[in-house]
């Protein structure tokens, strides 16, 4: 793994596949340690952005159009990536990245219980959560307490994303995207793209609404996780690697 002041590394460069991580509020590049560190078992350089805002990172506008614009350079000179995984805001992204992904290159993305959409009274909710998170932030120690199924490793990296981050930027994210409503933008998949959309079980912490999700949309598969939350990069990561196309061993 290296790190630089944008993104985190894993694996090498000249590997045959690549694979981009987009994090979500609050969280940084290395929170996806666990996930890299499959991928790149499977053969794949993995790259991780901060987001704006993120890790230290500032801005002022806060957009997630302007989110994804900022990732633009991991597109540069035909740059493309064969699996492109966002987690909650990054699934945002990542959706508002759709439309820029090389055409010339059959492209996975995964989706990772984003919010789509939100009404006006969840849209509240989460803005004060976020708030409540960053002025009392966690111990590593409470966040295991609070999700047994994560790592020490996975507590320790929640805890170090919601530290580099501040209420400035939470504030921004919610207030620059009314309506916060996006899941218009998955109608129209480019045809070199195929859209797994994982949902965590409605009854531990989603923030993708069933309702809210289009329906009949071609190269859109839909999956509810059922008995996992929404980091389902911590609780179950092999619902995320099974959407990957890896080679699998004849019986």
């Amino acid at each position: 793994m290296s790190t630089s002041m944008s993104a985190t590394h894993w694996g090498s460069p000249t590997a045959s596949k690549r694979a981009l991580l987009i994090h979500g509020l609050t969280m940084s590049s290395q929170s996806w340690e666990g996930i890299a560190k499959l991928l790149v078992a499977e053969g794949f350089f993995v790259v991780a952005p901060n987001l704006l805002g993120h890790a230290w990172r500032r801005g002022t506008d806060y957009r997630v159009s302007t989110l994804a614009e900022d990732l633009r350079p991991y597109f540069a000179v035909d740059m493309s990536y064969d699996v492109i995984i966002g987690h909650s805001l990054g699934g945002l992204v990542t959706v508002s990245l759709l439309p820029f992904l090389p055409k010339t290159k059959e492209t996975t993305v995964i989706l990772v219980d984003p919010p789509l959409e939100l009404t006006t009274e969840q849209f509240q909710q989460g803005k004060n959560k976020f708030l409540k998170e960053i002025e009392d932030a966690k111990t590593a120690d409470k966040h295991m307490a609070e999700h047994p199924a994560w790592s020490r490793g996975d507590s320790m990296l929640r805890a170090l994303g919601v530290y580099m981050c501040d209420r400035t930027v939470v504030k921004g994210i919610f207030e620059h995207n009314k309506p916060y409503a996006f899941s218009g933008r998955l109608k129209n998949i480019p045809p070199h793209v195929k859209v797994a959309l994982l949902v965590s079980d409605p009854g531990f912490e989603s923030v993708c609404h069933l309702e809210r999700i289009p329906v009949d949309v071609a190269r859109l598969n839909v999956k509810v996780l059922n008995g996992i939350g929404h980091w389902i990069q911590y609780e179950l990561p092999s619902a995320i690697m099974d959407e990957i196309p890896l080679p699998r061993a004849k019986l």
